[in-house]
């Protein structure tokens, strides 16, 4: 009896070891950085909550262009230190590196204001710009601009002002200044820069004329 009860605990021993094991087996390798992402907690703050129907309503853009978008949920932290959910209305085609990379911002600690789509602004550019807020898609002229179609996206743009290389002329946002020590802000070597970059966007400080430092925009 007694060897019977020591083999029985024995077993129950050598599979307490074994399932220990398998738990401490490491993640296999996928060659990309785990991305740790912040859940959606009841105490986020909604910035905006619309359908595709109301994001969409009063645009001019044609129907070729409206059936190419996704509005979509983004996250992130905003400039009052809480995680805020927004929505951004892109084209399908990057739609979820837009997504991606909301969620690398997110885990860099990097500030975004606001994302609300250019409906609430009444389509109006250069209010979202002045309300620092973050978009994407704004039909104008598609021959040069690349939100025409849902291409481009600007990230804070009043932290990332548009500011002229050969002419003296005000920043767009008026009155906005650039000040690297802010969070939210882009500069060459940032983190967020070298992320868009890797991903195939161009990034409008590169621009001839200017200094467009909240855009990004994929051909």
């Amino acid at each position: 009896m007694k060897i019977l009860l020591f083999l029985f605990s024995l077993l129950i021993l050598m599979g307490a070891c074994t399932e220990n094991k398998k738990q401490e087996q490491p993640l296999p390798e996928t060659g990309d950085t785990a991305v740790i992402v912040e859940p959606v907690r009841e105490d986020t703050l909604i910035d905006a909550d619309y359908t595709f129907e109301e994001a969409i309503r009063g645009t001019k853009a044609p129907q070729s262009i409206i059936r190419q978008l996704e509005l979509f949920d983004v996250v992130y932290q905003s400039t009052d230190g809480k995680i805020h959910k927004g929505q951004i209305l892109s084209n399908k085609k990057i739609a979820e590196e837009i997504k991606t990379l909301f969620t690398f911002m997110l885990n860099e600690g990097f500030v975004v204001e606001k994302a609300i789509p250019l409906v609430r602004y009444n389509w109006n550019d250069s209010l979202s710009m002045d309300d620092n807020n973050s978009y994407c898609f704004c039909y104008r002229n598609i021959a040069y601009s690349r939100h025409a179609s849902g291409m481009a996206i600007d990230i804070n743009p009043r932290f990332n002002p548009l500011r002229w290389k050969k002419v003296n002329r005000p920043n767009q946002p008026e009155g906005a200044l650039l000040d690297t020590t802010v969070n939210g802000t882009l500069y060459p070597s940032h983190p967020v820069v070298e992320e868009f970059r890797k991903r195939g966007f161009r990034w409008g400080h590169t621009f001839s004329k200017y200094y467009d430092d909240h855009h990004f925009e994929k051909r």
